[in-house]
């Protein structure tokens, strides 16, 4: 499956990137993530394979990642925030739990 876009209302949900264009690298540093160019390839792998979908929580007029949400096949998402982005997380995950509902 492609990585799904979601919009939540304040917040865009999209799949992770660490391109040219678009980085969430320190972002996902921030988070304590500790090789994430590793952790972007995982997840797309793992929307690839059906088998853990992966979004960046963004504010939506500038892209920047303020929460992170996983979800692996079947189970429920979880999610992290940086500093300042709660709110992002705890808005967007009934969002994607609805989601994961439809699939």
């Amino acid at each position: 499956m492609e990585p799904v876009e979601i919009n939540a209302g304040a917040w865009y949900l999209r799949a992770l990137r660490a391109d040219e264009r678009v980085s969430d690298v320190p972002a996902l540093t921030d988070l304590g993530i500790t090789d994430p160019v590793a952790f972007v390839d995982a997840a797309d792998a793992g929307w690839a394979e059906e088998s853990r979908y992966t979004w960046a929580v963004c504010e939506p007029t500038t892209g920047e990642l303020l929460s992170l949400i996983t979800a692996d096949a079947g189970g429920p998402p979880t999610g992290s925030a940086r500093d300042g982005g709660q709110r992002s997380l705890d808005d967007a995950l009934p969002v994607v739990q609805r989601f994961l509902d439809s699939l």
